[in-house]
C-alpha cells in the first residue's frame, strides 16, 4: 500500500529524468552531505553532446545577475508544507469554486503544482514594482550586500572597493529577479496549453521582467507590451517627467495554441453594420477593393448594375482576382451603392467575422479600462468612503484582460492578489455574462502600518482587506442582479444564474506529518510513544484531507461532504473521486462500505489498521469490490 509523500514535486529530480531519458551519459553519480549516492548532471558532458565544438569560454547572448542560478535551485526545491483550511474566514464554503490563499507565494505556487498543472487558463498578477527597496518576500536566494560585491568583484586583492557602491546599484535589481525567475517559472507550470500570464509593471524593472519572461515563456511566445494610461494629470514636483502610465507584459505559454476573444463589441461598433438590400444573412458593412501596388492579373474592368465601366485608380488594382470578384458577385457580396452605380466594395457580415469581438490595441486608455485614482475611490466606495489601500488596480483594467482570453469557465490566478482586484473583476464579468469563470487568489499576510486607517479598522494585515472587499464586492454584485431579476432583464435562460461570490480560505502551514530529526540512539520511551502517530496532535480531519488533496493532485474546489458509517467518518470529495477515512483501526465493515461506491481514490491513516495482515485484507477487499480505486495511506 503506497505512501502519500506530502511534500510539493521535486522539479531538480524530474528535469534530471527528462535529462536521462534524452542524454543518458550525461548523467553520472556523486554523494551529498550525508554521504548517500544521488543523481547529478554532467553539464561538461552535456554540452559536448549539444555541440560539434568546444563552447567553454566563448562570448554568447545571455541575461543572468548575482543569485540567479541560487533563485532557480530554490524555485525547483520541494518543501514540506501544506494548506490548512479556516471554513470560519470563508464564504459558501460547502458551494463555492473560488480559493482564497493566505501566504508566501513561492511555497503556495509550489503546493498547487499537482492539483492546478496545466489547469488555469489565465494569470494577472502586479507584483511589487522595484523601488530599491526591501521586499516583503525574503526568499533564501536573496544576496546581501557583500556577497554581492565578491561575486561580482568590487573589491581588488588588497580588499579595495573598486568603485563607489551607490543605492541605484544593481544589487536592487538582481534582488527583484530573483523574487520574480522561480514565481514565474512555477506560473508557468500551472497554464494550461492555451494559456496566457499578464503582469503588470512600471518602468524601474519593465526590461528586466521582459527578459525573464522571454527565457520562462520563450521570446516566441511573447503576445504584446500594453500601455495603460493609469493617470490623467500631471505631478508638477516631478523634476523631469511625470509619468501617466504603466506597463502590462504579455505572454502566452504556447501562441501558435492561443486565441483572442477580442474587446467585445459595443453598440456604437455593431451600429456600423446595416443591411440595406435585405440580404438573407443579416448585417454588414462594407470595405474598398481597390488595393496598390498594381497587379497585373487584378487590373481589369467592372460594369456596375447600373452600366457603367468602373476602372481600378490609376497605379492602383483591384484586391481581387477576376475569378475571385465574379464568385463573390455570384454570392451577393458585392456592393455597388444604394443606386447600382458605385465603386464596387465587398461585403463583410458581422454573423461571419472570425472574431466576434474587436482586436484590442497596445494603448489602453484611462475611458476604456479606468485610471488609478478611480481605482481607489471606487474602492473606497465599497469600504464607505474608508481608504484602506494604496495603488488598487481599476476592476475595468483586468476585467479586460480576462475578456481577451478567458472562457466562460476558465480558471483566474493572481498570486500578487494586493486588495483582490481580480476576484472584484471575476465575479463581475460572471454577472454580466453568466460565466462560471474561478479564481484562486494568493497573497501574503503583510502586516498593515500600525498608524494606518486600516489598522485601527481591525484590518492587522493586507488578507484581511482582500477578503473583505470580495466579501462586500460579491453583496453588492448579488443586490444589483436581483434588482435587475426583478425587471426582467436578466435571468431570461437557465445558464445565467447568480454567479458564484463565495471563496474558501486556505493558509499555508508547516506540514501536517511529524517531524523526525534523531538517530535512534537518541530516543527515549517518551518520544517513541510521542511518535506512535506520524500525524501533528492539532490537525484536523479537514486539515489532513486538503493535504491528501495537494499530494495526490486533486483541484482544492470540489465539494465535499462527511458520513457517518458504522460510527466512523467518511469524506467523499465530489461523490467518489476522492474518499478519505483518518479514523483509528477501521473496521472491515467500514471498508466494504467504501469499496462498495468503486471510488476512484481510496486513502486512510497508516494507524487506520492494527497490522500488516490488516492491510492486506483491506488490499483484497478492494481488489475484490472494486479493482479500479486506487489506495495510498499517509
Amino acid at each position: 500500500m503506497e505512501k502519500l509523500t506530502q511534500e510539493t514535486v521535486n522539479f531538480t529530480e524530474k528535469n534530471i529524468d527528462r535529462i536521462a531519458a534524452l542524454f543518458p551519459s550525461a548523467i553520472t553519480e556523486t554523494k551529498d552531505a550525508d554521504g548517500k549516492l544521488k543523481r547529478v548532471v554532467n553539464f561538461d558532458q552535456l554540452k559536448q553532446l549539444l555541440s560539434d565544438e568546444v563552447v567553454d569560454g566563448d562570448e554568447c547572448y545571455e541575461f543572468t545577475w548575482v543569485g540567479k542560478k541560487q533563485s532557480i535551485i530554490e524555485g525547483n526545491r520541494p518543501i514540506r508544507k501544506t494548506l490548512r483550511p479556516s471554513k470560519e474566514e470563508s464564504k459558501n464554503w460547502e458551494t463555492t469554486e473560488n480559493l482564497y490563499i493566505e501566504g508566501d507565494n513561492l511555497e503556495v505556487l509550489k503546493l498547487l503544482q499537482n492539483s492546478y498543472l496545466n489547469k488555469v487558463k489565465m494569470i494577472y498578477i502586479d507584483p511589487p514594482y522595484n523601488t530599491g527597496n526591501d521586499f516583503v518576500y525574503r526568499d533564501n536566494f536573496k544576496v546581501s550586500k557583500e556577497d554581492y560585491e565578491e561575486e561580482l568583484g568590487l573589491f581588488d586583492e588588497e580588499e579595495n572597493r573598486l568603485f563607489k557602491n551607490t543605492e541605484s546599484n544593481g544589487r536592487y535589481h538582481s534582488d527583484w529577479c530573483s523574487m520574480m525567475y522561480p514565481r514565474l517559472q512555477l506560473a508557468r507550470n500551472l497554464l494550461t496549453d492555451d494559456g496566457v500570464i499578464f503582469i503588470s509593471i512600471d518602468d524601474n524593472e519593465d526590461y528586466n521582467l521582459r527578459k525573464i519572461c522571454d527565457e520562462v515563456f520563450g521570446e516566441s511566445n511573447f503576445i504584446a507590451q500594453v500601455i495603460w494610461e493609469r493617470s490623467f494629470a500631471p505631478i508638477n514636483l516631478m523634476k523631469h517627467f511625470s509619468p501617466s502610465h504603466d506597463y502590462i507584459i504579455c505572454y502566452a505559454k504556447s501562441i501558435d495554441l492561443l486565441t483572442c476573444n477580442g474587446i467585445p463589441r459595443s453598440v456604437e461598433t455593431d451600429s456600423r453594420y446595416l443591411n440595406p438590400d435585405n440580404d438573407s444573412r443579416g448585417v454588414w458593412s462594407s470595405s474598398d477593393i481597390s488595393v496598390g501596388p498594381a497587379i497585373a492579373e487584378n487590373v481589369y474592368s467592372i460594369t456596375t448594375p447600373s452600366g457603367r465601366i468602373v476602372e481600378p485608380p490609376a497605379g492602383r488594382s483591384w484586391s481581387l482576382s477576376k475569378k475571385s470578384f465574379f464568385e463573390r458577385l455570384q454570392d451577393n457580396r458585392i456592393w455597388f451603392g444604394s443606386d447600382g452605380d458605385g465603386v464596387p466594395r465587398i461585403k463583410r457580415f458581422l454573423s461571419e467575422l472570425r472574431k466576434q469581438g474587436v482586436t484590442p490595441m497596445t494603448l489602453w486608455k484611462k475611458e476604456e479600462v479606468g485610471h488609478s485614482q478611480d481605482a481607489t475611490q471606487k474602492l473606497a466606495q465599497l469600504f464607505d468612503g474608508k481608504k484602506y489601500f494604496d495603488y488598487p488596480k481599476p476592476c475595468g483594467l483586468v476585467r479586460r484582460c480576462i475578456e481577451l482570453y478567458s472562457e466562460k469557465d476558465s480558471i483566474i490566478l493572481d498570486f500578487f492578489s494586493g486588495s483582490a482586484t481580480t476576484a472584484h473583476a471575476v465575479m463581475q464579468l460572471n454577472a454580466e455574462d453568466g460565466g462560471n469563470r474561478k479564481f484562486i487568489m494568493v497573497q501574503l499576510p503583510e502586516e498593515t502600518d500600525p498608524k494606518s486607517e486600516a489598522y485601527k479598522a481591525g484590518y492587522k494585515n493586507i488578507c484581511e482587506i482582500g477578503k473583505e472587499r470580495i466579501r462586500r464586492a460579491g453583496k453588492k454584485i448579488e443586490e444589483e442582479l436581483k434588482a435587475k431579476s426583478k425587471e426582467g432583464e436578466l435571468f431570461k435562460d437557465e445558464e445565467h444564474k447568480t454567479p458564484d461570490t463565495g471563496f474558501r480560505v486556505l493558509k499555508v502551514d508547516s506540514t501536517n506529518m511529524k517531524d523526525v530529526y534523531y538517530s535512534p540512539s537518541q530516543y527515549n520511551q517518551q518520544m517513541l510513544l510521542d511518535l506512535e502517530s506520524n500525524i501533528k496532535d492539532d490537525r484536523t480531519d479537514i486539515d489532513l484531507l486538503y493535504g491528501v488533496l495537494l499530494d495526490w493532485g486533486v483541484p482544492l474546489s470540489l465539494p465535499h461532504i462527511t458520513e457517518n458509517i458504522d460510527g466512523k467518518d467518511v469524506h467523499f470529495v465530489n461523490d467518489t473521486d476522492l474518499v478519505a477515512c483518518f479514523e483509528e483501526q477501521v473496521p472491515e465493515e467500514v471498508i466494504r462500505a467504501i469499496a462498495i461506491r468503486k471510488p476512484l481514490r481510496v486513502v486512510f491513516r497508516d494507524s487506520s489498521f492494527r497490522n500488516s495482515p490488516d492491510k492486506i485484507n483491506v488490499t483484497e477487499i478492494f481488489k475484490t469490490l472494486s479493482p479500479e480505486t486506487t489506495i495510498k495511506v499517509i
